[in-house]
């Protein structure tokens, strides 16, 4: 995948390599999920199969990185953090959620410095997304 300073002009969805580099990037965030027991805690947050998780994580990233907004044309505006409210997300689930895609962006070879500027905005969404102590 391309580096941050190759081509500033680039959207972050280009970066990912488009459509096939940010569904693999989903699609091994879900599979770390399901596989790995440190994310259990976020793991028994979601349905007992991860199909439209998935799918619903692949639309709102597409627009977020500056491609297809599909999320948006599906649902609306995300309002993310009234769509998680149902969860109880403290520390520990914010963690779980910044290591699980992490290791999913090492996994799929996304370069060390779109992987720092990556993880430093889910950082920021995630710990926003807290909604309850601990």
């Amino acid at each position: 995948m391309s580096t941050m300073t190759e081509n500033q002009q680039s959207t972050l969805y280009e970066l990912l390599d488009g459509e096939t580099g940010v569904r693999a990037l989903v699609d091994r965030f879900y599979d770390l999920m399901d596989l790995e027991p440190a994310f259990a805690g976020i793991r028994a947050m979601h349905p007992t199969t991860l199909d439209g998780s998935r799918d619903k994580l692949f639309w709102f990233l597409s627009g977020w990185t500056g491609g297809p907004n599909l999320f948006v044309e599906r649902f609306g505006h995300p309002r993310l953090r009234a769509r998680h409210l149902p969860y109880a997300i403290a520390t520990d689930e914010r963690d779980q959620w910044l290591r699980c895609m992490e290791m999913a962006m090492q996994d799929v070879g996304i370069v060390p410095s779109l992987q720092e500027h990556l993880q430093k905005s889910f950082a920021e969404t995630a710990d926003w997304m807290r909604n309850t102590h601990g």
